[in-house]
């Protein structure tokens, strides 16, 4: 009896079995067993499931009726007469999820997508399976997409077809001052995208991509943000290594600084990609590119020492894996880029244009450039695709710049 593993007063016991859902509650222990959780987070989920089974039996429902709908009711419920937690809804979606893995309740009925819902989604589609893109880069993509159909086309498909040049320039007039150069520029692109698809489709007849206006941002004019050094070794000196989040958070901090890794590039980073007896690993990178590096041993040794002490159990392959159940691998870049900035913050660090992962990589091209490396040699490392990337830290080289500048007319006073 899992339950058991967390409770053990047989009244709470019997109290914990009781209504529809309670002879499946072991099952549902033993999936919080599995991912990790704590006692105390482990009380609150089989509470809320208690609740939960315990309003079916007021309410003379039985398992056939456990879906979706009878969850959002019974929130309501909760929302009305309890003390509902942030935690209620996961620990409810975890039901129905363990409940249908094991067939006990009716599969998720699919979901019925609206017209340009389903344009959108499929959209999607093209692009992951047709043009390749990865996940992450698909998803920045399709918000613009919806905005658009539902903003320019809100009477069905039919207005599709009826899309003219002057729809594309209105939208784009209306939303560029939205968010950054940068960020227009990729509605831009997603627009051009999109409108493509649209003609492949037979959805438009005319071409509406060389339609969509560019936003004008001048490449290489700002020089990127760099660390010195001693102010790497000072972030790295002041992360807590006796935790087993400081034993994680130190080894991706380590990964960025050395190799220059990107957050997504660690963030999906498995057990399988390091090769310990020839001290390489594998990169996972843009365009779904693999690359091999070489593994320094400073990397390998606090890779080897969070796996070893500080790394929870978990059937995840991936390297580095929550702290806090249920314990699997980062759900995006996002939380690499959190480790960075936080690391930076306790390291005291200021005036830097931007605080984030890539931050370190920009420092690593930095201090490689001042030792002499050159620009090729630095866009190998990091794994460039282009030169006109690598060829910005150009800029930071102030000594070898002074060097073939051009004397003031006139001479200087």
């Amino acid at each position: 009896m899992t339950t058991s593993a967390y409770y053990s007063s047989p009244k709470i016991l019997q109290r914990l079995r009781e209504g529809p859902l309670g002879v499946h509650i072991d099952i549902y222990a033993a999936k919080l067993l599995q991912e990790g959780h704590c006692r105390q987070s482990a009380w609150r989920s089989l509470r809320v499931v208690c609740d939960f089974s315990h309003w079916l039996a007021r309410k003379r429902l039985d398992l056939q009726d456990v879906n979706e709908e009878a969850v959002k009711q019974y929130e309501q419920f909760r929302l009305r007469c309890r003390c509902p937690s942030v935690s209620d809804h996961s620990a409810l979606q975890r039901l129905l999820a363990v409940l249908r893995e094991k067939d006990i309740i009716a599969p998720r009925p699919p979901i019925v997508l609206g017209v340009l819902d389903q344009i959108a989604e499929d959209f999607y589609q093209h692009l992951s399976l047709k043009r390749g893109l990865a996940r992450v880069t698909i998803t920045r993509h399709i918000p613009i997409v919806r905005q658009f159909l539902h903003e320019r086309c809100a009477a069905g498909d039919t207005q599709i077809a009826r899309l003219t040049a002057t729809d594309m320039v209105r939208f784009v007039e209306r939303h560029a001052g939205d968010h950054s150069p940068r960020s227009a520029q990729s509605m831009c692109w997603t627009l051009r995208a999109f409108t493509r698809y649209l003609q492949y489709q037979g959805y438009v007849a005319i071409d509406l991509a060389s339609s969509v206006p560019s936003v004008k941002q001048w490449r290489l004019t700002s020089l990127p943000s760099y660390l010195l050094p001693e102010q790497v070794q000072q972030i790295l000196d002041r992360c807590e290594r006796n935790s087993p989040m400081g034993l994680r958070d130190y080894a991706i901090l380590l990964l960025l600084a050395r190799l220059g890794l990107r957050a997504n590039e660690i963030a999906t980073l498995t057990l399988d990609d390091i090769d310990w007896q020839s001290d390489q690993l594998i990169t996972r990178g843009k365009g779904r590119r693999q690359d091999q590096l070489p593994l320094p041993s400073e990397v390998g040794a606090a890779i080897a020492d969070y796996l070893q002490r500080g790394r929870p159990r978990s059937d995840s392959r991936r390297v580095f894996i929550r702290d806090v159940a249920p314990h699997v691998g980062f759900a995006s870049s996002s939380s690499v880029s959190m480790i960075a900035t936080m690391a930076l913050t306790r390291g005291g660090i200021d005036g830097v244009a931007h605080k984030g992962a890539h931050l370190f990589r920009h420092s690593l091209a930095t201090q490689l450039l001042r030792a002499g490396a050159s620009l090729n040699e630095i866009g190998q490392l990091l794994r460039h695709q282009q030169h006109d990337t690598t060829r910005i830290y150009a800029k930071v080289d102030i000594a070898a710049l002074r060097s073939i500048a051009l004397k003031w007319p006139g001479g200087a006073s």
